[in-house]
């Protein structure tokens, strides 16, 4: 599969991901259901990580890799752990167009960062997406 292939299954398992979370999160805390998740998700991905012969490269890795993936980890625990709380306190059709305003601030991120270009393509492309988001909220 090409990187295409990849983001759309992502985007296809991130919405499940928030019907399937709301319904996770009404009879238990919404940090205990974060838990409960990441619990699943680790031994998982040890188990695709050992199939596919990955393990061998944990030897390349430097210190920057787990110095930055470490910091990935952590805001990744906050975004989950807020995510959650945010479904709890509201209907998942308010919360996923506002969780999705990642957008703007990766592409922001990524170009003063990583040195991404911006074009007038993308920014009113992130524009309209801005103002979608927006619009779920009235």
């Amino acid at each position: 599969m090409n990187w295409l292939a990849y983001a759309l299954l992502a985007a296809v398992a991130a919405a499940a991901t928030a019907i399937l979370a709301k319904v996770g999160v009404g009879a238990v805390p919404s940090n205990l259901a974060t838990a409960v998740r990441t619990s699943f998700i680790l031994p998982l991905v040890w188990a695709l990580v050992i199939a596919r012969g990955e393990l061998h490269a944990l030897k390349t890795a430097t210190s920057q890799t787990f110095v930055f993936l470490g910091l990935s980890a952590v805001a990744t625990g906050v975004s989950w752990l807020a995510y959650f709380k945010a479904l709890q306190l509201a209907p998942a059709s308010h919360v996923a167009p506002i969780d999705k305003l990642s957008l703007p601030l990766t592409i922001a991120l990524a170009a003063v960062v990583l040195g991404e270009p911006l074009s007038l393509k993308l920014v009113c492309g992130v524009t309209l997406m801005v103002v979608g988001a927006m619009l779920t909220l009235g």
